[in-house]
């Protein structure tokens, strides 16, 4: 006798609800964050739209258990792959609880300000090390002034352990960093931070440039449309 797969909506009514996690703190300078933030989550989660199985998230608890928020970062960016929940699941329950979602994050992102910058590139780099997130980067605007580098990126080489990440400077000054677990490049342009896929060799595209590029297609669409409309009125008033 062979047995069908449970559905999704059988599993979850088996699957215990995960813990819901209070609303984190926010820093007293987030406002310089946020455009970064949400520009990075909104790339992303397009990036992964077709994929179920891949939560884009931020911003909640990333947590060993519920009882351990009092020293819980909060990512401003997480990427976890294979995910045995809906991504909706965990995003309700306000965080990312390690032990009972099973797994930790693959990719962290900390967009860095003032007042959490430091901390970015030392003590919160060893907390996502003890937690066995696959790779953590840092993101500073500045160039380096609240990090001491405009890019930077590390890598779970062993239990608890990370290595770094090699960066390049461009002759251009772009700063670039090979991250495995996305396959992306993440890029620093001045200021600002881009993902470059090697495979199509061009920069994923967020929904204002998205939306610019489509405008710009249009608008150079029907300039040649009404370039071809004059010059065929042209050549019938020569005919005629």
């Amino acid at each position: 006798m062979t047995t069908q797969p449970a559905s999704p909506t059988q599993a979850s009514a088996t699957r215990p609800r995960l813990t819901l996690l209070p609303d984190p703190p926010k820093p007293w300078d987030m406002a310089t964050q946020l455009p970064t933030i949400a520009r990075v989550n909104m790339i992303l989660q397009d990036r992964y739209l077709d994929r179920p199985d891949v939560l884009v998230s931020g911003e909640g608890y990333l947590c060993r258990d519920a009882g351990d928020l009092r020293h819980a970062p909060r990512p401003d960016c997480l990427v976890a792959f294979n995910m045995p929940f809906p991504a909706s699941e965990i995003i309700d329950s306000n965080g990312y609880n390690i032990s009972e979602i099973g797994k930790p994050p693959d990719f962290v992102l900390e967009v860095a300000s003032q007042s959490t910058g430091r901390y970015d590139a030392t003590g919160k780099r060893d907390r996502y090390a003890s937690y066995q997130v696959g790779e953590y980067w840092r993101f500073d605007r500045t160039g380096g002034r609240f990090t001491g580098a405009a890019l930077a990126g590390d890598r779970l080489v062993a239990p608890s352990v990370y290595a770094e990440i090699p960066t390049e400077r461009m002759p251009d000054g772009i700063i670039r960093g090979y991250s495995p677990s996305l396959d992306l490049e993440l890029r620093w342009v001045d200021g600002q931070l881009y993902f470059w896929d090697p495979a199509t060799r061009d920069y994923l595209s967020d929904l204002t440039e998205a939306k610019a590029l489509a405008l710009a297609e249009r608008q150079a669409r029907m300039a040649a449309e009404a370039e071809v409309r004059r010059l065929q009125e042209r050549l019938q008033q020569l005919e005629g």
